[in-house]
């Protein structure tokens, strides 16, 4: 949907196309070169990188941004493309509205204990801004030998002489090593490498249950009017980050097929084939301010409307609660020694 900021009138965003689809990329291929006609945003979109957290963000030419999405600095700057981006290939619309998104931020602020009361009384919700971040997706299929040394517990008997000088007998724990081997077979689908630099990564794996089954075909249409993070972990690096995802599920899969009581030196020797990739545009709501020296953000999942984001904290409140604690443990003692 398209909406007006003044009137709240909807109406239907302009797709180029309706019959498009989600589309798969070689790995290998894109590593080597990626095509022409997979770059671009298909329509005109104007660039600027904020000098302070480095984001870089994309959005309509006909808008004038005064401030950083991420960060709220003011320090933007004209960024020129080396050469046109990767071009998303897919997107998961929003799904929370504003509204909602100003009763969650609202409820999550009136919630955070040690927050200063004049942080609640800003009307920090009408800066909220709604962002389309970059995601890397992987698929592949993996053959995944392993070997391993599987541990079978066994138990003895021990003599040992206790405090008062009598022997005794125990049951003793021990573990008898044997060599394992084996193999699995498995299929990644979509595992998710953020392109985004400008959102804090802690804050944005707390909420980062995007949906990939709900996702459509990238169109202009659904980005018309919303600021777009550029991404800035490219191709090369996010295929990295994601074998490093791979390789650690492998272990645990590998891990679950090793026999006996216990495991030790687990190697695995995976092979990977079919490796594809997509971009996809992830909706997030965000929320950039700054409380004394210290910039703060609050995230939103555009889809799910999961929430996390920082906050400053009350000196006089935490000092009011070390005193009270402090203030109940000596009242405790001071009951114990008189009773004792």
């Amino acid at each position: 949907m398209l909406v007006c900021p003044f009137c709240g009138t909807e109406s239907p965003a302009k797709l180029e196309s309706d019959t498009g689809k989600i589309v798969e990329h070689d790995l290998v291929s894109a590593l080597r070169d990626v095509p022409d006609d997979m770059r671009g945003w298909q329509t005109e979109r104007h660039t600027v990188k904020c000098q302070s957290c480095k984001a870089i963000t994309v959005f309509d030419p006909e808008k004038v941004g005064t401030r950083c999405d991420f960060c709220n600095s003011p320090e933007l700057v004209d960024y020129d493309e080396i050469r046109a981006p990767i071009r998303p290939g897919s997107v998961l619309p929003f799904k929370v509205d504003r509204e909602r998104v100003h009763a969650t931020i609202k409820h999550w602020l009136g919630n955070r204990w040690f927050a200063p009361n004049s942080l609640k009384s800003r009307a920090l919700v009408d800066t909220v801004h709604g962002v389309y971040v970059p995601y890397w997706t992987f698929d592949s299929e993996v053959y995944c030998p392993w070997t391993a040394d599987a541990g079978y517990y066994y138990w003895v008997s021990e003599s040992y002489t206790d405090a008062q000088g009598k022997r005794r007998t125990r049951q003793v724990r021990k573990t008898r090593w044997r060599p394992a081997s084996g193999s699995i077979n498995h299929t990644f689908d979509d595992i998710l490498i953020a392109g985004s630099t400008g959102v804090d990564p802690k804050l944005l794996a707390k909420v980062e249950n995007f949906p990939t089954t709900e996702l459509v075909p990238y169109d202009k249409g659904y980005v018309t009017g919303w600021d777009v993070e550029h991404y800035q972990v490219v191709l090369f690096d996010a295929a990295k980050a994601a074998r490093g995802k791979k390789h650690t599920i492998l272990l645990g899969l590998c891990s679950s097929e090793v026999p006996g009581d216990t495991q030790r030196n687990l190697r695995i020797h995976p092979t990977y084939s079919a490796e594809t990739f997509k971009l996809i545009l992830a909706p997030l709501w965000l929320l950039a301010y700054d409380f004394g020296r210290k910039r703060n953000q609050v995230l939103v999942n555009g889809y799910t409307g999961a929430i996390a984001g920082t906050y400053p904290k009350s000196a006089w409140k935490i000092f009011f609660l070390v005193i009270g604690i402090l203030a109940i443990v000596g009242i405790i003692a001071l009951v114990v020694s008189l009773n004792q």
